[in-house]
């Protein structure tokens, strides 16, 4: 990896199956160890149940709320400046409980990748 300075571009922003937007900010074999992209769920929605195989995701929570589902823990209630830790193979999903859109980072190591990506059926 070298210094750098990267510049996002929100009309890279695109929709996923997961029902979400997602906009990679810092994704490249350059810099294998993490990759951070801004998610956006609209008001209402309720992303896919999903995991990562191989590979750890945070959620840093930049505003609106939220409903966080991670593994087996109950389901809790996150806003700005939350944290939420997902290990490898611990399935996911994030409802917007609010009038906004929910916004966060999901910041992952080592990278994403779309192969580390697995859908899981509804429970």
């Amino acid at each position: 990896m070298r210094a750098a300075i990267k510049h996002s571009d929100p009309s890279d922003e695109f929709y996923t199956s997961e029902a979400c937007y997602i906009l990679e900010l810092s994704n490249t074999p350059d810099d294998p160890e993490v990759s951070i992209a801004r998610a956006r769920v609209l008001p209402g929605v309720t992303t896919r149940w999903h995991r990562l195989i191989g590979t750890t995701e945070r959620y840093v929570i930049v505003s609106g709320q939220g409903r966080v589902e991670i593994g087996d823990l109950p389901p809790r209630e996150v806003s700005s400046d939350d944290v939420v830790l997902i290990p490898p193979l611990c399935r996911q999903r994030i409802t917007n409980t609010g009038a906004d859109d929910l916004i966060f980072l999901a910041i992952c190591t080592p990278r994403f990748r779309d192969e580390v990506y697995e859908e899981l059926e509804d429970v």
